[in-house]
């Protein structure tokens, strides 16, 4: 069997890059089995549609606006998911893997199990800014929900003895979540 872990989003827009810092996380805590894939999607669209094509099951983080509390999760499953992908344009990621999925049903290669952890944003227009405080702490719950969805789905993670550091994460580079968010200077 095939998973694909997504984490879909653009970390220069603060809450707006909850999904690839939600699959960073799960990365550096948890090991998954043969057949399973973790992948940082950030903003790709469309270049996404061959590893979607090839998942028999797929889930995904992303910021959603449900119009909830911010910081609120909500899990949205099979023929559900596509009406919160692209519900509300909160930017270009969101309507490109609406789109993606479309692509993907249209090639025949539809995930047979889909399943979406939503984080309800509350900034999404400070460019350059940190995950607000309500999204940072719904990170680890996601990964909760996730570990439930993926055991449920035969492929339970196992968790690391230690965790990975930052540098061994998805991006290993100066743009993952602890370089990147440094405190701002006060002016």
């Amino acid at each position: 069997m095939s998973v694909l872990v997504l984490g879909i989003g653009n970390i220069l827009w603060a809450d707006e890059g909850f999904g690839v810092r939600a699959i960073e996380a799960f990365h550096r805590l948890y090991s998954m089995a043969d057949g399973v894939d973790l992948l940082d999607g950030g903003t790709q669209g469309l270049y996404l549609v061959n590893h979607v094509a090839e998942a028999e099951r797929l889930l995904v983080f992303d910021a959603i606006d449900y119009g909830l509390a911010p910081g609120t999760l909500k899990v949205v499953r099979g023929d559900e998911v596509p009406k919160f992908t692209g519900a509300k344009k909160m930017s270009l990621h969101q309507t490109g893997f609406q789109e993606v999925l479309s692509a993907a049903d249209l090639m025949g290669h539809y995930p047979g199990d889909i399943a979406l952890i939503g984080c309800q944003p509350l900034d999404l227009e400070d460019w350059g800014g940190p995950l607000t405080a309500p999204v940072a702490a719904s990170i680890e719950p996601a990964i909760a929900l996730a570990v439930d969805i993926l055991s449920g789905w035969g492929v339970p993670p196992v968790r690391r003895e230690f965790s990975l550091p930052p540098e061994g994460g998805l991006l290993a580079n100066d743009i993952d979540r602890v370089a990147y968010e440094r405190p701002r200077a006060a002016g």
